[in-house]
């Protein structure tokens, strides 16, 4: 009996452990968004069972902002091509107060701003493979799920840390779980699985060769997402990079985002 109870207390401890472990990770993956304007030029091409691809350009706008030693992520993507898209534009905003966070989509067809809920949220990506969950995640590096570590792996020769990662108790949310092996030099993913009831849904993949730095901050220049199910898949490419510029006041607020960049 005492046996079982130290057993237990013992496993307990290496459970926190873990959990503080994994903390330092997601908080170093927070870390490469800058604390001043970052601006990529990206590029999100998507491919059917077919083979057949379609592109959409734009501009995507991050900052990490510091306020009284609580960080929030802050990301924003403006849409310029094709016609079909341009202007439209999707925004990621962490916030102390929960009416004050989330994630907000501005098409031009419909001319208003529509808060992403519920299963939208679980909705493509302006017809791309990533969902807004997904696409959510990995803008602020699993910041709102319970994350453990499992022991290190290694990919394309680099050392990774593994997390596991799912839902906070009692969350709305329709997630899965989510493994992802994080680069140990950079804190950038190489790989992230996404699962739905148990079942492996999407993988996304990293290549090291993509990994590049900006003022001391690390990206990839280029991420697929797999849609393991459907065969499908979508590439997020980097063109170029911009940093430090001026912060127009409107870039993260729900009601002006979309006007960004016009």
């Amino acid at each position: 009996m005492k046996k079982s109870i130290l057993l237990a207390l013992a496993l307990g401890a290496c459970t926190s452990a873990w959990a503080d472990d994994a903390q330092k990770v997601l908080e170093c993956m927070r870390g490469n968004v800058p604390s001043s304007l970052r601006v990529q030029n990206i590029e999100l091409t998507s491919t059917d069972r077919s083979n057949a691809s379609r592109s959409m350009r734009g501009k995507l706008f991050a900052l990490r902002e510091t306020r009284k030693e609580v960080s929030r992520v802050r990301v924003m993507l403006k849409v310029s091509a094709p016609e079909n898209l341009a202007g439209s534009a999707f925004l990621l905003r962490e916030a102390t107060k929960v009416s004050e966070q989330g994630m907000y989509l501005y098409l031009p067809s419909v001319r208003r701003v529509r808060r992403i809920t519920g299963e939208f949220a679980d909705g493509a990506l302006l017809g791309s493979d990533f969902s807004y969950q997904e696409f959510r995640h990995l803008q602020n590096g699993f910041q709102d799920l319970n994350s453990t570590l499992e022991p290190d792996e290694v990919i394309e020769q680099r050392p990774v840390y593994v997390l596991s990662s799912a839902p906070l108790a009692g969350s709305p949310s329709n997630d899965g779980r989510i493994r992802s092996w994080v680069d140990q030099q950079t804190c950038v993913p190489l790989k992230v699985e996404f699962y739905q009831n148990q079942s492996l849904q999407k993988v996304l993949t990293v290549p090291v060769s993509a990994l590049k730095q900006s003022n001391q901050r690390w990206y990839p220049a280029e991420a697929t997402i797999r849609d393991v199910k459907s065969g499908t898949s979508s590439q997020l490419r980097v063109l170029g990079m911009e940093s430090g510029g001026k912060i127009w006041k409107g870039t993260f607020e729900p009601s002006l985002f979309y006007r960004a960049g016009s």
